[in-house]
């Protein structure tokens, strides 16, 4: 007797492009196990249970592992990195989705903890050039320099207005649109040029941080702007630095409308799979390719054994 096609041995009587479609619609577009049975069926007249999805996406695991593990080493490889996480919920419990976007890829991991040792895992003893986040105390020390997410800044700024302070928010409002529009201009402007500006923003800054805020939101921002003031304008002698953190809020956008749809994992494992699947789609829409095509490339492609995957 001939020995089945690679992907058809006994125990799967589905080949890998039908695993990469249900695994895709179930991750994707958030489509549950009863809807994408019904689906597969209307549609296809392939009658899959509800069970043989389930097996798809824990076959599954091992290859998008593999590829996260190759993910990793190419963002902690990267001089710029930026990165955020949201909450998402696990086994009933509230762990937390980092995204790490670098310059040639885009790593997810799924963890228990929204603190430093995340990161530290990610990294080991690889220190980064430059790091792009908000403020919070996790996101810190991970890189010689460190861009602060502007728009954060900027969003913090008109609530301490909002309160009533018109003495120091405004004005540090808007040198922060104005160094916002001089990034959007740094690739047509000279390097002599940008550090004149920045020379200037540092001025503005100087005579804006003698104001005395009205109000409690205005004063704990002047706190924070004088703690980290060295941290704001990085992007204006680096060009490949963005000034806000906008492109990991932009990835991490598909993870919130996939945990509010679902209400999250049932399992440790299928976190840490659908984690691993975000790495692959959200690195190939960085280059613009299919997502289904990258996915069907990682399926077919040889699994790595468990041990010798790095972790994500």
């Amino acid at each position: 007797m001939a020995e089945a096609p690679a992907g058809l041995e006994p125990g799967s009587p589905f080949g890998q492009s039908i695993a990469a479609l249900v695994i895709y619609l179930h991750y994707a577009h958030a489509i549950g196990l009863e809807r994408l049975a019904m689906l597969m069926h209307e549609i296809f007249s392939l009658s899959i249970s509800e069970g043989a999805i389930s097996n798809s996406l824990a076959r599954a695991r091992e290859p998008l592992l593999a590829a996260q593990a190759v993910i990793r080493a190419t963002v902690t490889a990267s001089p710029v990195v930026c990165s955020d996480e949201t909450s998402v919920r696990v086994a009933g419990k509230t762990w937390w989705e980092w995204v790490f976007v670098g310059t040639l890829a885009v790593l997810r991991v799924i963890r228990p903890s929204r603190g430093k040792a995340v990161v530290q895992e990610m990294l080991g003893a690889i220190q980064l050039i430059v790091w792009v986040s908000d403020m919070l105390s996790s996101q810190r020390g991970h890189a010689v320099l460190w861009q602060v997410c502007l728009a954060h800044l900027l969003r913090d700024s008109q609530y301490a207005i909002e309160c009533g302070d018109v003495a120091f928010s405004i004005p540090f409002k808007w040198l922060l649109l104005r160094a916002m529009a001089i990034g959007r201009r740094r690739q047509t402007l000279k390097d002599s040029t940008l550090v004149q500006y920045l020379a200037d923003l540092e001025r503005r800054l100087d005579r804006i941080m003698t104001a005395v805020p009205i109000g409690e939101p205005g004063r704990k921002l002047r706190k924070r702007v004088a703690a980290n003031r060295a941290h704001l304008f990085v992007f204006m002698t680096r060009r490949d630095v963005p000034y806000t953190n906008n492109i990991c809020e932009r990835n991490i956008r598909p993870s919130v409308i996939f945990r509010k749809v679902t209400n999250g994992f049932r399992s440790e494992w299928g976190a840490e799979t659908y984690a691993a699947f975000r790495s692959v789609v959200s690195t190939a829409q960085f280059y613009r390719s299919s997502m289904l095509d990258a996915l069907r490339l990682v399926l077919l492609a040889t699994p790595v054994p468990q041990e010798s995957a790095a972790p994500g």
